[in-house]
Formats: structure tokens, C-alpha cells, sequence
């Protein structure tokens, strides 16, 4: 390709070369999904550091889309540490068919598929270097028989490596949601994940603040247990819509160990709808 370049002509009339920088021409980058699979839209979760409850949100967004309608998707990309089909009770393997990989069906109906899905026990390590951690993520784009669906969402590993990186490069991921908790510290957590989406040229559609506050049974009273939420300031200083604040939940935490999150009647991430509908998905 250097070579082409280097000795380009710019008159594409009389080159047969298959040279990306052809004159008006501009090639997709992305990996295609498995023939015959569509996506309306992709959906990046993504956190600047490990333990914010990534994953949740990710697991929550989903089922609110879920719930109004949509045709919905997580692809778990977090690969070595795989949380989602714990959350949703699924600890069969995936199934191969001569077309590709079949991802796992929750009880109400949404498709997922992640690493744990496919190693002989859950709790094997997964002992790669990053470059064969951004393959199988992109083989879970392109290999898996995801039919049609509406919004796909992707549990991205924490921080910027190679495995989001790849993400954002092979995928075309249509915006991407930050999750953040109160400490003080976030800041400059939530500024590097902006500057890689901005980087790549990605829309950030809003942030999730998790672990906001806990709130007594008895008395109702909202506890800051990590301090005063810095949500609205943040959102407010780099220009991001604050979509939620999710509080420390028990139950939540109690019925996602025992694989029944999607029967959690949460109603903070409600306004995930919006962001959808604001997308263009016919909600």
C-alpha cells in the first residue's frame, strides 16, 4: 500500500491498484458482522478505570431497551473479566453451527455472547496478550449469527489499551455511554475516555454516575457514602448530559449474583430510552 501511494498518479482512470486513497473514493473501515446480520445501532460502555460497575450499567441499559420494544444485544467485549452472562443466569455454552457462533438468549429474549460462553469453566483465566484479546472481541462482531437487531451493546474492557482501541476501529460504534462514580478523582478519568472517543471521532451520548448514594429502607434518607456527587459538575464542565444516578442497591447486587437482573424493576436508567429515541430507534 506504501508503495502505491508513494507512486501514485492521482488519475484513478488508469489505475488498478486498490489503493484506499483513491479520489473520491473512501473505503469503510470497519469489520463487517456475519452475513445476514444488521445492527441499527451500536452502543460503547466505557470507564476510564476497573470497578465503577461497568457492566451493570451496561446490563441495565440494555434492558431498558429491552423492555420498550427493541430488539436488543450486549456483546460482552470486557474478556478478562466476563460478568454479563453471570448477571443474566446463563452458564450453558455457545452453540456452532457450520454458518458461525450462535449467541446465548436471555429469558426475555436478548442476545449476548462472551468469552464465558465459551471456555470449559467459568472461572478459567483468560492469560492472553492484548492483540489475541482484540481478536476474538472482533471475532464476536464478525463470527457470531446475531440476526437483526436494533442496539447492540458493548461492555468495553476498562482504561484506553488495545482491546478498546480495536473496538473503535472495527466496529462501527455509533456513540458511546461513560460511566463514572463520585470520587474526586473521576474527573481526569472521565476527560481521558472523552479525549479517546473524540480521538476516534465518536459521539459521547451521555454519562452514568453508579454508586451515587444509598438510600436507607427505613427512613428513606439518601446516603453519600463516597462523597457528594460530582456527576452534574463534570457533565456540566466537558458538556455531557448526565443520564443517571444509580444508587448502591442490595437487591440489585443480591439478584444479579443469582442470575435474575433482567426481573430488577429498576427505573433510574429510564432515561436510556431518551438517548435511544434521540438516536433515531423507533421507541
Amino acid at each position: 500500500m506504501a508503495e502505491f501511494e508513494e507512486n501514485c498518479t492521482h488519475s484513478c482512470e488508469t489505475c488498478s491498484a486498490d489503493c484506499a486513497s483513491r479520489q473520491g473514493e473512501q473505503k469503510d473501515p470497519h469489520e463487517k458482522m456475519h452475513e445476514g446480520c444488521s445492527v441499527k445501532k451500536v452502543i460503547g460502555v466505557v470507564s476510564g478505570k476497573g470497578g465503577v460497575g461497568k457492566s451493570m450499567v451496561t446490563a441495565l441499559s440494555a434492558i431498558a431497551a429491552n423492555r420498550n420494544g427493541l430488539k436488543t444485544g450486549i456483546l460482552d467485549a470486557d474478556i478478562t473479566g466476563p460478568s454479563i452472562p453471570k448477571m443474566f443466569g446463563i452458564h450453558e455454552k455457545a452453540e456452532v453451527s457450520n454458518m458461525g457462533l450462535l449467541p446465548a438468549s436471555t429469558p426475555t429474549e436478548m442476545e449476548i455472547m462472551s468469552l464465558n460462553l465459551l471456555t470449559d469453566n467459568e472461572t478459567d483465566p483468560v492469560i492472553w496478550r492484548g492483540p489475541v484479546i482484540a481478536g476474538a472481541v472482533t471475532q464476536f462482531w464478525t463470527d457470531v449469527i446475531w440476526g437483526d437487531l436494533d442496539v447492540m451493546f458493548i461492555d468495553m474492557p476498562p482504561g484506553t489499551g488495545d482491546v478498546p482501541l480495536t473496538i473503535f476501529q472495527s466496529i462501527p460504534v455509533d456513540g458511546i455511554i461513560i460511566v463514572t462514580s463520585p470520587q474526586e478523582l473521576v474527573s481526569m478519568i472521565v476527560e481521558k475516555a472523552m479525549k479517546m472517543a473524540q480521538m476516534m471521532n465518536i459521539p459521547i451520548l451521555g454519562m452514568v454516575e453508579n454508586m451515587s448514594y444509598l438510600q436507607c429502607p427505613d427512613c428513606g434518607k439518601k446516603v453519600e457514602v463516597f462523597g457528594p456527587s460530582s456527576a452534574d459538575a463534570i457533565g456540566a464542565e466537558y458538556g455531557i448530559p448526565v443520564i443517571a444516578k444509580l444508587p448502591i442497591d442490595p437487591k440489585l447486587a443480591m439478584l444479579s449474583d443469582a442470575g435474575r437482573i433482567e426481573f430488577h424493576e429498576n427505573k433510574e436508567m429510564d432515561a436510556m430510552v431518551d438517548v435511544l429515541a434521540e438516536m433515531g430507534l423507533d421507541i
